[in-house]
């Protein structure tokens, strides 16, 4: 096993307060589609318009909170929304400017090269301030190595890759702006594949990401944090309170038919 019994009472506790906060405060759209009620029923639109809904919180609310449970348990250090910082130097701007030009005309993506380009001026020019967003989690391990996620959709808009991409980078020049000998790695974490079994699409962002560096999908995500069968188990805790709420889900939205 690779979660111990508290790890899975956490998960599953936030999952099902999370469940069923969401039935307390939720309202079911007010729009009229009577062909859609006639044709469904208004019970099915009901809760086709739940999920929906509880599909933009489960980031925030569900994944976020969940991963800094798994990693909390392997890395001596752990954060979610943790704020990086808003400095960065001149010369690391122009820098990260010449790495996202160069991907824009065909050469292939490598982070550790583009880590060490930034590290080499990370601290050189004028600091300025920018806006960036707040890493979504942060660990570091044991050996003092550093990861920052970005935790997206299972399927992101792939023309916002470009600025995934910058932000990525932009961590990267921040952090090493104020540690810079730190062994820093930045990804993009996508917690599930909505392809499965087929692999995940990982060919539509290959021209912008490192694959390898930069990138890590469902299990792989979950393993990393948790380790080895971390990412079944997590799904089995999102079964069994389905199991233990679904007779409330079932009366919540009786009332609607």
């Amino acid at each position: 096993m690779a979660l111990t019994k508290k790890q899975l009472e956490k998960i599953e506790d936030i999952i099902e307060k999370t469940l069923r906060n969401k039935l307390l405060t939720y309202k079911p759209e007010t729009a009229n589609m009577p062909f859609h009620y006639k044709l469904l029923g208004r019970d099915r639109m009901a809760l086709f318009s739940f999920i929906h809904s509880l599909n933009t919180t489960f980031g925030t609310s569900i994944f976020e909170p969940v991963a800094e449970i798994l990693a909390s348990f392997k890395f001596p250090f752990v954060q979610k929304q943790f704020d990086v910082g808003n400095t960065i130097s001149e010369q690391a701007q122009v820098e990260i400017q010449h790495i996202m030009n160069e991907l824009t005309t065909g050469k292939n993506p490598n982070k550790i090269e583009e880590i060490e380009r930034i590290r080499k001026v990370a601290t050189s020019g004028k600091m300025i301030k920018i806006k960036t967003v707040k890493v979504d989690l942060m660990v570091k391990s044991s050996d003092r190595k550093v990861y920052l996620f970005d935790i997206k959709t299972a399927k992101p808009n792939i023309s916002n890759f470009k600025d995934f991409k910058r932000t990525l980078l932009e961590w990267i020049a921040i952090y090493l702006s104020k540690h810079p000998d730190a062994d820093v790695h930045s990804y993009i974490a996508i917690p599930y594949n909505p392809y499965e079994p087929k692999p995940y699409e990982r060919w539509t962002l290959k021209g912008m990401l490192d694959l390898e560096n930069e990138l890590k999908v469902a299990d792989e995500f979950w393993n990393f944090l948790g380790g080895e069968g971390a990412y079944s188990e997590l799904l089995d805790c999102f079964e069994r309170v389905g199991i233990r709420l679904r007779p409330e889900i079932d009366e919540y939205f009786s009332k609607f038919k």
